[in-house]
């Protein structure tokens, strides 16, 4: 069977299953099958398909259908222009996110804090966009950090990222203190979790997800302990659900914190909230 027919058999299967985007998911698992680059797919697409190929294809349709992921089915995923490698253990990086490393990268850092670090994707794009800044990742899953340590070592940052494993600040010393300070934490309400989609709800992972209670736990914890690892007018930026701006800006408030300010995304939907910590005086 040529390309072209098997992008249009896995469009039909994945649109009757519901999945949005149906169309450009299948062509992204086609040109993962055949290894080519996503945006030179159409050249290959007249010309007929190994069988092999085309069963591993139908193999990967028919787990799209079911919900899963195209990340976990390609173990790859674009964040701000980079490929990074993702599973199971870890969020995916979604483009939202990208307003949070402008939002970092409009000021000068030599040194960031990325608390839940995840994949990495955070820390180590700031620090590829930042030469000569260095940085540390901390994460409560182990497995988590496998994802992060890899990426770190794919990006050649072995000697500006440090990833510890740990709850919040808690792996760091009394001292350690940074110009910026970023988190993506979770942020979902246990109540919001049913109406997540598939993809998201059944197949990321949850502690990554949810705090199990009203989505500001992580914050809290968060504005307990950051600015005590702030530099004199040093940062913290948290990305935020888009109705927990307000609260979040009270929480950074609450901690001594001040010039907050509440960022949209591309959508003009609240989804950063920046603070600055006050510089010293005399």
């Amino acid at each position: 069977m040529r390309g072209a027919e098997l992008v249009a058999r896995g469009t039909a299967t994945l649109s009757a299953a519901g999945v949005p985007d149906a169309g450009r998911d299948a062509r992204r698992l086609l040109a993962h099958v055949l290894k080519v680059p996503p945006g030179r797919l159409t050249l290959f697409l007249p010309e007929p398909v190994d069988p092999d190929l085309e069963e591993i294809f139908s193999a990967m349709i028919q787990r799209r259908a079911a919900r899963v992921p195209v990340s976990h089915l390609t173990g790859r995923r674009q964040f701000y222009g980079r490929d990074w490698l993702v599973t199971p253990d870890v969020l995916d990086p979604r483009p939202e996110t990208e307003t949070l490393i402008e939002a970092a990268l409009a000021e000068p850092f030599a040194s960031v804090l990325d608390l839940g670090t995840g994949s990495g994707c955070i820390l180590l794009t700031l620090l590829s966009e930042r030469e000569g800044a260095v940085g540390v990742g901390i994460d409560l899953s182990d497995a988590a950090l496998n994802v992060a340590f890899w990426n770190r070592n794919a990006l050649n940052l072995e000697g500006r990222a440090d990833l510890r494993a740990g709850c919040w600040c808690a792996p760091l010393d009394a001292a350690d203190s940074f110009d910026l300070i970023v988190s993506n934490p979770p942020y979902i309400a246990r109540s919001e979790m049913a109406g997540l989609a598939p993809e998201v709800r059944e197949y990321e992972p949850r502690m990554a997800l949810t705090d199990e209670a009203d989505g500001l736990s992580a914050y809290r914890a968060i504005c307990a302990c950051a600015p005590g690892h702030l530099e004199p007018g040093g940062r913290l930026i948290v990305e935020i659900g888009p109705t927990q701006g307000a609260d979040v800006a009270a929480l950074m408030a609450g901690a001594g914190l001040r010039g907050i300010t509440v960022i949209t995304d591309l959508d003009g939907r609240d989804r950063v909230v920046i603070a600055t910590q006050e510089a010293k005086t005399g």
